[in-house]
């Protein structure tokens, strides 16, 4: 037919280029930040820059203020011994925080980088490393820790090994689960068949791959984490007792609940808060790294 007569049909390409309806607000969406994630990250800002906003030393007493309302200068009042509840639920945030990291990222090197390692160093090796994991499983989280701080001692670093360890097992066993669908891929079984070693194997294309679901489990444990360095502070275990912590706090204030109620509803109501969001958080980055659910 001539050029120019009759209707003009789309081509392939424009045919697969064209925008389905709602793929601009999709789009769109996906270009913009994720709100709740842009809350964690402002919340986790406002921790860590908690020593230039501490409006005053949490470890400053006035006893004659003692379980003073909220009021200024104490804007959210004042504990048994009169110290400021605002400056010492900052301080005692990026404390627990920053505790909470440090075991989460703990139990991911621990438990995943040596669970790997054993199974891609052989049954001989896996085998051993499992068992011991799975008789660590076999006890409650919270007890092993209390179990490992009694053997430690007191302080930061054995807060952050206790709750590592007592974390390890879980990301060792979705460790074990990935390496075991990861080793029936058509992609790992033709690099072994062109002459990969087991360990080239492992870094190069099962690593990579298991590595989203590492970091989903990741933002998993982290709020239980901070649950549990609450609760072991609220025992009076872990860090030393000048140093202040939400779990602390709340255990301080629970004997004067009736006559300063704000000094315990402030750190209860911070724990409660971060570790819903940072569950919520952690809920949508394993929505987001599930393969299934990423856009085409």
């Amino acid at each position: 037919m001539p050029e120019g007569i009759g209707p003009s049909l789309p081509t392939p390409a424009l045919v697969l280029g064209a925008d389905r309806p709602g793929d601009a607000g999709e789009a769109l969406q996906r270009r913009l930040p994720d709100p709740l994630l842009l809350a964690v990250a402002v919340v986790v800002a406002l921790i860590l820059a908690a020593p230039a906003l501490l409006p005053a030393d949490p470890l400053a007493q006035d006893l004659f203020a003692r379980n003073a309302p909220p009021g200024p200068p104490a804007w959210l009042g004042r504990d048994n011994l009169g110290r400021d509840v605002l400056a010492r639920l900052l301080a005692g945030g990026r404390i627990t925080l920053a505790i909470a990291a440090g075991a989460a990222l703990l139990s991911l090197l621990f438990g995943a980088g040596l669970g790997l390692a054993a199974l891609a160093a052989g049954p001989w090796a896996s085998g051993p490393v499992f068992a011991v994991f799975d008789l660590v499983r076999a006890m409650p989280s919270i007890l092993l820790a209390l179990s490992l701080l009694v053997a430690l001692g007191a302080g930061v670093g054995p807060v952050v090994v206790a709750l590592g360890v007592s974390f390890a097992p879980t990301m060792a066993q979705l460790a074990r689960a990935a390496w075991q669908r990861e080793r029936q891929a058509g992609y790992v079984e033709a690099a072994v068949a062109s002459g990969g070693t087991t360990w080239t194997v492992l870094r190069r294309h099962i690593l990579p791959n298991v590595a989203g679901v590492l970091v989903t489990q990741l933002a998993i444990v982290l709020p239980r984490c901070v649950t549990s360095e609450s609760v072991l502070s609220f025992l009076g275990l872990g860090v030393p007792p000048e140093v202040p912590t939400w779990g602390r706090m709340i255990a301080a204030a629970l004997p004067f609940v009736e006559r300063a109620p704000h000094a315990m509803a402030a750190p209860a109501a911070a724990l409660g808060l971060l570790t819903l969001i940072l569950a919520l958080a952690g809920d949508r980055v394993r929505r987001h790294l599930d393969p299934l659910r990423r856009p085409a």
